[in-house]
């Protein structure tokens, strides 16, 4: 699957998702640091890629709905640091084949992962 990681996030994550099989792009490696957040989404769905970020502003279902676009994924922790955020991915990866979460917006936390299809 094709992700595409918000600026909020470690560079890291590319090589985590590479490790399992899915190709990733930062934002900031695609020099679209400081774009709005309708921009990316509209960049992300047009990329035909999964959007992962720490934005909760992502997480709003009214302006991003489920089954428009290709997969929204939050980032919600207490710790928002590094190495916390690539536990939390290596998890995901490892117990959930990202294709599922395809049009859906999936929030990740401390303990629980939540899928919202509609």
């Amino acid at each position: 699957m094709k992700v595409k990681i918000d600026e909020n996030l470690p560079e890291s994550l590319v090589s985590l998702f590479a490790e399992f099989g899915h190709e990733a792009m930062t934002v900031s490696m695609e020099e679209l640091s400081g774009y709005e957040d309708g921009d990316l989404f509209e960049i992300a769905k047009s990329e035909k890629r999964l959007f992962i970020t720490l934005d909760l502003d992502f997480s709003d279902i009214r302006v991003f709905p489920p089954n428009t676009h290709y997969g929204i994924i939050v980032i919600r922790s207490k710790s928002n640091g590094r190495n916390t955020v690539i536990k939390m991915i290596r998890s995901l990866l490892q117990k959930t084949d990202i294709e599922s979460l395809r049009g859906f917006l999936t929030i990740i936390s401390d303990d629980n992962i939540r899928i919202r299809k509609h």
